[in-house]
């Protein structure tokens, strides 16, 4: 019996997957065992084709393949090329112990050449914890090789991978990929009016605080938004591996090279529960995963379906969402910056009499009434976005650039990120909880007097109470004060009541 390894993935997890291959007298057949799926089971056709087209004759004996722990579920079609490496070991066609130590994984197509897969980095950080190589496709190569630590062999066909472990033509180790240019951002400035908007949008980009606009169509909330990457920090390092991990999962990665630009995604209000919370046959990552250390903008949001909106409230809790299918139960993370928008009812101008529906007020209500309370909550900063008059737009641009915004916001969140260095799952303000929170965001007896009165007077919930703390705190770190002060809980409070 041959023995090499690959990788099952749970979640954002690769778990190592024993490939053992047996050759037996009996009957000439090709079985796999051990509870592969649709893509797994047709491996076998690929393989023999593979071989064939290499000019390597087919065993006329029984051939067994046994993909071990035989209860981890076996999904996609990047085990086809650690079935062919056990098969060609025990043929003796490349040695047995050279392939001992070695993590595999890739799709064969049928002259033999290797397909990219998705979950190469995972993979490599596996193979890494073990020690082991890791033997891929050479489309994979560059992302693997980000990994330090890993020994990552790109190989382009079955042939090379033959020609490298029989040591006839040795493959060099992969080289990681380019750092991505960040794209192309729009420039704050080019938002004319909207004065408060734009500040509430640097609050919450310090301090990764979610928020919902509400306006009138056309009042500039999307335009808005889509300004907010060009004012958010580039991703530490950290932060740029956790995230590529999840996009090399759902196969986004663009030529293995790693960007240190925030996701930013905008899924449509027709996306269903499986597009934003993830799921379907291989319980992949949702927008909300994709979206991960950046911002997930729902525009539209009382028109997403009611149960999408509800799945949300734990995610924005927790930082994580749990996927649960029968045969799968995987965790992927979600750290994500929640932007909304909607109008104030559905004819959209309940605030402008002379345009609004006849049912007014009745239809904000019912059409706002589609956020849950819970879900309401959750959101740090509600901004009422008016309509630009006529006069605005006639002016010049005018205002701080996205630039002098995203100093701003850099300075605001190296403050952060010396505050929680030692913390174990906080790295901004709205992560902030328990006996850190009071410590860090107890404003003076005047904020404090003022705090206490608004909660009793637009009867704050205790999650409410605790993120205008948050809030508070973000602010004096804009401003560089040490103490939360009562203008800063003040103009907190403003954000939190107001819509």
């Amino acid at each position: 019996m041959s023995l090499t390894y690959s990788v099952a993935f749970r979640g954002v997890e690769a778990c190592p997957v024993e490939v053992q291959c047996s050759l037996s007298p009996g009957l000439p057949g090709f079985s796999i065992v051990g509870l592969p799926d649709k893509a797994v089971s047709e491996a076998k056709e690929r393989v023999r084709a593979a071989l064939a087209s290499m000019a390597i004759a087919f065993p006329s004996k029984k051939i067994t393949i046994n993909l071990s722990p035989a209860d981890l579920p076996k999904e996609g079609g990047h085990f086809d090329l650690p079935i062919a490496v056990a098969l060609l070991a025990e043929l003796n066609i490349v040695p047995s112990d050279a392939v001992l130590s070695v993590i595999s994984l890739g799709e064969l197509s049928l002259d033999g050449k290797l397909v990219q897969v998705t979950g190469a980095l995972p993979a490599a950080m596996a193979a890494a914890e073990e020690e082991y190589q890791l033997l891929c496709p050479a489309a994979c190569g560059k992302e693997a090789a980000w990994v330090s630590g890993a020994q990552v062999i790109a190989a382009r066909t079955l042939g090379d991978v033959v020609r490298h472990f029989s040591g006839q033509n040795p493959i060099s180790e992969a080289e990681p990929g380019e750092v991505l240019a960040p794209p192309e951002t729009l420039d704050l400035r080019d938002v004319k009016g909207q004065e408060r908007a734009k500040r509430a949008l640097e609050i919450a980009a310090a301090g990764r605080h979610h928020m919902l606009m509400v306006g009138t169509p056309g009042s500039g909330k999307s335009m808005l938004a889509r300004r907010l990457p060009g004012i958010l920090p580039p991703l530490s390092a950290r932060e740029a591996l956790e995230t590529s991990i999840t996009h090399s999962i759902a196969g986004l990665l663009d030529e293995g090279g790693l960007s240190r630009a925030r996701p930013f995604r905008d899924p449509h209000h027709t996306a269903s529960m499986a597009a934003i919370i993830g799921g379907g046959r291989m319980a992949k990552p949702g927008e909300v995963s994709l979206a991960h250390n950046g911002v997930l903008f729902m525009d539209e949001l009382p028109e997403f379906p009611r149960n999408v909106l509800e799945t949300l409230r734990q995610p924005l809790e927790t930082g994580n969402v749990m996927v649960s299918r029968a045969n799968a139960h995987v965790t992927y993370p979600c750290r994500i910056m929640l932007i909304a928008a909607a109008n104030p009812c559905k004819c959209g101008y309940m605030t402008e009499p002379d345009r609004a529906c006849a049912r007014v007020p009745h239809c904000g209500e019912d059409y706002l009434g589609r956020i849950s309370g819970p879900l309401m909550d959750r959101f740090d900063l509600r901004v009422d976005v008016p309509p630009v008059s006529y006069s605005d737009l006639d002016l010049p641009s005018a205002g701080d650039t996205s630039a002098t915004v995203a100093e701003r916001v850099a300075a605001a969140q190296a403050l952060q990120a010396e505050r929680y260095e030692t913390q174990v799952d906080m790295r901004s303000n709205a992560d902030a909880a328990g006996e850190l929170l009071e410590e860090i965001a107890t404003p003076d007896p005047e904020g404090r007097e003022l705090l206490l009165k608004a909660a009793e007077r637009f009867r704050l919930s205790a999650r409410g109470y605790h993120r205008v703390m948050r809030v508070s705190r973000t602010i004096a770190d804009l401003s560089g004060s040490e103490q939360v002060r009562r203008p800063h809980v003040a103009e907190a409070i403003s954000y939190r009541v107001g819509v």
